[in-house]
């Protein structure tokens, strides 16, 4: 594989090197570069060990691609050393032995100083939850957030009184390099600095893709009464609900997803368009978890008819992008095994609801989609494949 050149700022210098296209950042700046302050854990961007800045953003360096940082400003644990806030920060983790063995330091120190920018009135508990991507295998945390709290509640010094500034370099695309997944800016609550929520200028060319198609135990007139309701499709969706009634096709809304212990809920805006003429719909979206910094993005075209006189058919054509720490899931393989999991939920939750058999309907849906179930059946699934297996 062909190595390719790479150019970016780090720690305010202009620096370029080499790279093979699937070298990631950490091991360029470690490798390449001779600064061997990020130091990689996981390498699966769940640690957080390797956290540094991309563009004023927190990011796993170990998941983000060297070559996706072409014209990027990097800055990594060695490039605070004189900063104000980052010197009370360390001070702070010193007083409160906030570290041990120090190998998750690092990171530790980027995540408080994006925590002390962005939040400085949190408390413990959100403390807690923004440090929930940092794993510390020696302090038991306690010093840790003793430490930044003890920052927040001191007066910032005046060079941290502005947060790094949140850039995009010219030519170069948002989900390439932080996560977001979107053409437009996302915010913490799936809005957009533009008014429509930018729902109009997602392209999701070259983006996978998954065509289904489900059989229904009931008419395609009773189906369309349906699938013609957002209220309606909501609640036949797992941990899925709506923020804000349906107007002129725009709406917002929310999906819960629980991986064990782990919960993301994507906030987001839908902007949803239908043909009655020819029972046909298309949805296209744009969502983010604020917790793991998750974003996604998509669109979902659909068409019923009937298919004989017992039932009809829905068919369907998505398309999605997910980018961030969570994007490991997005594989196609993948989400087309858990896709076809859900799917089974939802037809029979649409069947239900045409019938009015569903005269409880909050009450019947799970209040988060179990992804740790549907994932353990998509592996499982995907397995008996590859081997033959029962």
């Amino acid at each position: 594989m062909s190595e390719r050149n790479i150019s970016f700022t780090l720690n305010g210098e202009a620096v370029s090197g080499s790279a093979e296209p699937r070298a990631h950042l950490a091991d360029f700046i470690r490798e390449e570069l001779l600064l061997t302050g990020t130091h990689l854990g996981c390498e699966q961007g769940v640690c957080g060990a390797c956290t540094v800045f991309v563009d004023g953003r927190p990011t796993r360096s170990c998941i983000t691609l060297a070559a996706s940082c072409e014209g990027a400003d990097v800055r990594t644990v060695e490039g605070f050393d004189d900063d104000p806030l980052m010197v009370r920060i360390r001070e702070a983790f010193s007083a409160h032995h906030a570290l041990q063995c120090g190998y998750c330091t690092p990171g530790m120190l980027a995540t408080a100083y994006d925590i002390a920018q962005r939040l400085p009135e949190a408390d413990a508990a959100r403390i807690r939850r923004e440090l929930s991507g940092n794993l510390c295998r020696c302090t038991g945390y306690a010093g840790i957030v003793a430490a930044i709290d003890d920052v927040l509640a001191g007066e910032p010094p005046a060079a941290a009184l502005a947060p790094m500034p949140r850039t995009i370099p010219a030519g170069s695309s948002t989900e390439d390099r932080r996560g977001e997944g979107a053409s437009a800016p996302v915010q913490a609550d799936g809005a957009t600095d533009d008014a429509k929520g930018g729902l109009e200028t997602i392209s999701l060319e070259g983006a996978p893709g998954l065509n289904r198609s489900i059989f229904l135990g009931v008419g395609a007139d009773d189906a369309w009464s349906v699938l013609s309701k957002p209220e309606r499709v909501v609640t036949c969706i797992p941990g899925a609900t709506l923020t804000s009634p349906v107007e002129d096709g725009g709406l917002t809304g929310a999906i819960l997803v629980a991986v064990g212990p782990i919960k993301a809920t994507f906030q987001g805006r839908g902007l949803v368009s239908f043909d009655a003429e020819n029972k046909a719909g298309r949805l296209v979206g744009r969502g983010r978890d604020t917790v793991s910094r998750t974003g996604l993005e998509g669109s979902l075209g659909f068409t019923i008819r009937d298919e004989g006189a017992n039932g009809s058919r829905l068919d369907l054509e998505m398309r999605y992008r997910l980018a961030g720490p969570l994007s490991q899931f997005g594989r196609p393989e993948l989400v087309a095994e858990i896709a076809d999991r859900l799917l089974k939920q939802v037809s029979g939750a649409i069947e239900r609801e045409a019938r009015g058999e569903r005269a409880d309907s909050a009450a019947e849906a799970p209040s988060s989609l179990n992804g740790l179930a549907l994932l353990g059946l998509a592996i499982k699934s995907m397995f008996r494949r590859l081997f033959g297996g029962s």
